[in-house]
């Protein structure tokens, strides 16, 4: 009798079990029809999977607007502006030289990222974490994408691992990711630099770094899986998300500039030619009332994203 009753419960656990693998698909509002059936498809498909099932999205214009300018250089310039511009004293002096060099330099190459570190260095990683999270809730609050903080959820419904992967210095994005994604700190991935006695943020690189092609190798070396679904929205995610084994989204694709990476297409002709690619469109323009320290200084501001107005929203 005992026999036979621990093997009733044994199978009332695991038609339970089978059947919480199976999470209803709720439409994303904003994004097209034909994006949320293939998507329902894609996320139904992954439900018998056991192995590890892996979704990796970029950050800035993937996850957030950034019209008019990107969060990581609004930060920095703005710490610069408040903290070491107009001083003489050696560390301050020292700090702007480099803010003219992000300024005045090429801001996509490693030389980039590693001056935006070398001015981080000498805080301490939970300072640096304030610094981004304290410049989201006063200028970026309101650009986050519903459609991908809802997509998100739906990959996290269907058992997916979710990571980030930014080409900004990672502890400068980790605090406010995690808190208005849901995500734990140590899937959100960037630019890192090693942090020495007392929590001191040092200007020495951590390799791979996670600007362009490298984004690829931080999934091969930190995630170490083949992810199932990869999200992107400029040339810097192409090689990541060419490491998707399964479904792709590229945001608000760019459509004038022919790249050397993409065979001579823009961002968007390339996407558009692969069959695992969704292309989609959050809304991006800049919120009014606030000013920024990265306009005052000269940077050029980003492109505006308008929703389409073409594009059929679910509502």
């Amino acid at each position: 009798m005992k026999k036979s009753f621990y093997l009733i419960v044994l199978a009332i656990l695991g038609i339970v079990s089978a059947s919480a693998q199976t999470y209803e698909f709720k439409p994303i509002k904003g994004f097209q029809d034909a994006t949320n059936d293939r998507l329902e498809a894609f996320l139904e498909s992954t439900v018998p999977m056991k192995t590890r099932k892996v979704a990796v999205f970029d950050c800035d214009g993937t996850l957030f607007g950034q019209a008019p300018y990107y969060l990581a250089d609004e930060a920095l310039y703005e710490y610069a502006k408040k903290n070491y511009e107009g001083k003489t004293d050696s560390l301050s002096v020292a700090k702007m030289k480099i803010v003219d060099q992000l300024l005045h330099g090429d801001n996509v190459g490693v030389d980039f990222v590693q001056n935006r570190v070398r001015f981080l260095s000498g805080l301490t990683a939970d300072e640096i974490q304030a610094i981004g999270n304290n410049m989201f809730h006063e200028k970026y609050q309101n650009k986050m994408y519903p459609e991908m903080k809802a997509l998100i959820n739906n990959l996290e419904n269907f058992g997916f691992e979710v990571w980030i992967l930014s080409a900004s210095p990672e502890l400068l994005y980790q605090r406010f990711c995690a808190e208005q994604l849901g995500l734990p700190e140590d899937r959100i991935l960037g630019v890192k630099s090693r942090v020495g006695e007392g929590n001191i943020v040092t200007d020495e690189l951590v390799y791979p770094v996670s600007q362009d092609e490298g984004k690829a190798d931080v999934v091969r070396t930190f995630i170490k899986a083949d992810p199932l679904f990869v999200g992107g929205n400029s040339r810097g995610d192409l090689e990541m998300m060419n490491t998707s084994v399964g479904l792709k989204i590229m945001i608000n694709p760019d459509d004038k500039k022919p790249e050397k990476v993409a065979n001579g297409k823009t961002i968007k002709q390339y996407w558009q030619a692969d069959p695992r690619c969704i292309i989609e469109y959050c809304n991006d323009v800049p919120t009014e009332g606030i000013t920024y320290v990265t306009e005052e200084w000269g940077v050029k501001n980003n492109a505006t994203n308008a929703k389409p107005s073409e594009v059929v929203i679910n509502y």
